[in-house]
């Protein structure tokens, strides 16, 4: 392996920070709802930053799979947009200082990538690494939003009810993180925001205050989550409007609450319901109500 110290560089000196918490919100993988990101916008936006550190992202972008944009006006190329992926220092609402690892998942040397984190984490004396991620899942906006937990160590999640047991996944660089970080004895963890599917396509600001609301709870960390629900208020009575209007739509939300309170009482090892008359399947009702989003999206 080459040296992991030569895929990033250090903007100055690194501050001298005592146990700072970092949170890591790469995107590129699943992000439903766009939770991830609306997260890093903002926490970048709300709060004071500077960088602390970037990658090289030559070493570790595959451009041909994700190619960053252009603008072209006229006769001419405008503007590139750089991908950047960087580590910066954030301080929360109350001046406490925490670390924020941003950008696109790499494509390339993940053990390399891993190592060099870890390696800024060793020198920053970082106590605890935070993941950050959204899934799509067969559940209905309008119930409570659901939080997957999942840590190096369980004390660090408490008590917190698992929705999974045993179930194979593709790998993320996040999770590898989380894994590597482990079994070299750092303390990490991470938080899973569940998405309804059917809009996890489309921006979804109340799971990103969900991740952020567990971050500072476990943390302690003073994090802004005003907007975020503003905006979640908005979304919510937008699609609400939406399915309203349509009936067909109306029922399968009303499918899809009854398989998600049968789950929460217990009846069922999954978000599904017997019943004399078989209800859709969760991709059935997803996909439908996918498409029904996606008309009055055009209409509009």
């Amino acid at each position: 392996m080459l040296d992991p110290h030569g895929l990033y560089e250090v903007a100055g000196e690194l501050p001298a920070l005592d146990g700072p918490v970092l949170i890591q919100a790469l995107t590129g993988f699943v992000d439903a709802g766009s939770a991830i990101q609306l997260s890093r916008e903002n926490l970048l936006e709300n709060l004071e930053s500077e960088v602390v550190a970037t990658f090289d992202m030559d070493q570790l972008l595959d451009y041909r799979s994700r190619r960053p944009p252009m603008i072209f006006v006229a006769d001419h190329f405008e503007s590139y947009e750089d991908p950047v992926l960087a580590l910066h220092l954030v301080r929360d609402q109350l001046g406490t200082p925490f670390l924020l690892l941003t950008g696109p998942e790499p494509d390339l040397q993940w053990e390399r990538f891993i190592k060099a984190v870890t390696e800024l984490i060793e020198r920053l004396g970082v106590k605890v690494t935070i993941g950050l991620n959204a899934i799509p899942m067969a559940v209905p906006h309008t119930r409570p939003a659901g939080l997957t937990a999942h840590a190096t160590d369980k004390s660090l999640i408490g008590d917190h009810e698992s929705w999974l047991q045993r179930v194979q996944v593709p790998a993320s660089l996040g999770n590898l993180l989380e894994l590597r970080l482990g079994r070299s004895g750092h303390d990490a963890l991470g938080y899973a925001a569940h998405v309804p599917h059917y809009l996890a396509q489309t921006g979804y600001p109340a799971a990103a205050e969900l991740l952020l609301d567990a971050v500072s709870k476990v943390t302690g960390l003073a994090l802004p989550t005003g907007k975020l629900r503003e905006s979640a208020k908005l979304v919510r009575e937008e699609v609400d409007k939406q399915i309203a209007e349509d009936e067909q739509a109306a029922r399968l939300v009303t499918s899809l609450e009854a398989q998600y309170d049968a789950f929460l009482r217990g009846r069922a090892n999954s978000l599904l319901v017997e019943s004399d008359a078989p209800l859709p399947t969760a991709e059935e009702l997803g996909a439908e109500l996918e498409r029904f989003l996606a008309e009055q999206t055009r209409d509009d």
